[in-house]
Parts: structure tokens; sequence; C-alpha cells
């Protein structure tokens, strides 16, 4: 009896989708582009739930996934630590994400831009009741008066709980500086109510 292959295992980008991003990484770093996407359609989702959190809407977020692969093809030799890929990737959706934060509130006092409203349905759990979505909804709110660094290192840590050091990674700055960035945000938000998001400055 013929038993045909598996379709994980047929053709070069499904031997790769057996792989572990290390291995891959190394592949891609060797010019393999069945690697590199198997490594795109692994990570995507997680690219575009990142920044669709950390910003409270779905604007631009095709386009920030796409630069945010390009960006880490075009940076891929640079990559030391292979296993440390999605972290890395994370990293530059991260300043990605900012740089984007930052020139829209530039606009925004030039008065050439309006803010973005924020988008309940795209951040909020299915199962949240209407109390935590109008919660959310207030937080979103007060974090687009915050500077985007210390509201991305506050998002990080308070909502993703990504752990201090991670959060620092993922900023690209010190300890010290993710530290601070957290306890500024989380002193404003204290400041104004918002007592269901409880911070963790230290």
């Amino acid at each position: 009896m013929l038993v045909g292959k598996s379709p994980r295992s047929s053709g070069p980008r499904g031997a790769r989708t057996e792989l572990e991003d290390a291995e891959l990484v190394v592949l891609a770093q060797s010019q393999d582009v069945a690697a590199y996407e198997v490594l795109y359609r692994r990570h995507a989702g997680y690219v575009m739930s990142l920044a669709v959190r950390i910003q409270g809407s779905v604007v631009d977020v095709e386009d920030i996934v796409h630069d945010a692969f390009l960006k880490a093809h075009e940076q891929l030799g640079e990559l030391r630590d292979p296993p440390a890929f999605r972290g890395w990737l994370g990293a530059i959706v991260v300043r990605l994400v900012a740089t984007r934060m930052r020139r829209r509130r530039l606009l925004e006092r030039l008065g050439l831009a309006v803010g973005e409203p924020v988008e309940i349905d795209a951040i909020a759990a299915a199962e949240a009741s209407p109390e935590d979505r109008a919660q959310l909804a207030q937080l979103y709110a007060l974090l687009q008066t915050v500077p985007a660094g210390d509201r991305i290192a506050w998002m990080l840590r308070t909502i993703e709980r990504h752990p201090l050091d991670e959060v620092a990674r993922l900023c690209r700055c010190s300890l010290a500086t993710a530290k601070r960035r957290i306890s500024r945000a989380q002193r404003f938000l204290s400041s104004h109510f918002v007592a269901a998001f409880p911070g963790e400055a230290t």
C-alpha cells in the first residue's frame, strides 16, 4: 500500500515547519527563503496582536507587520542568539509602534491629525463584561496622553505581564530606565483613578 507524504513534510517549506525557530533562523541567515517564510507564518499573528494591544487599534497594523518582518529580514544577520528570534522580533515591533505613536502625537499637536479612537473590539476579550470594556476604554484613552516610551513600558509590564528585564530588552533600554517609565505611567494612571489596573513599578 502506498502512503503519500504528509502535507507538513512535503516540499522545502513543509519540511521546515518541523524545525525550531533557532534552526530556521540559521537557515534564513544563509538566504533560505523558505525558512524565513515559515518564520513569518509562525509569528505574524504574534506581531499583529502585540501591535494592536500596544496602540489600541488596528490602524496601520498590516503596515507594521510588513515593516517589522522587512526590518527583521534586513537585520537577521545581526541576530547572534537564534533561539531569541521571537523576542528580538518583538523589540522591532515595539520600536516601530513607538515611532508611529510619537509621529502621530506630533501631527496632533500641529493640528494635522486627530486622535485615533480606541477600538475596544480589537483589544477586549470576547467574554469581557460591559464594565470591563468600559474600564479598558478609559485606560486606553488615558494612555494616549502618556509619552510613547512610558506607555509601552507600562503596557508590556502590566498588561502583557513581561518580567522587568524582558520589558527593558523589548524597549531596548536599561532596567533602571524601564522602571522609571513604568513608574511615571503608573503615577499618571493612578492619579486619574484607573484603580482596576494596579501597576508594578518595581
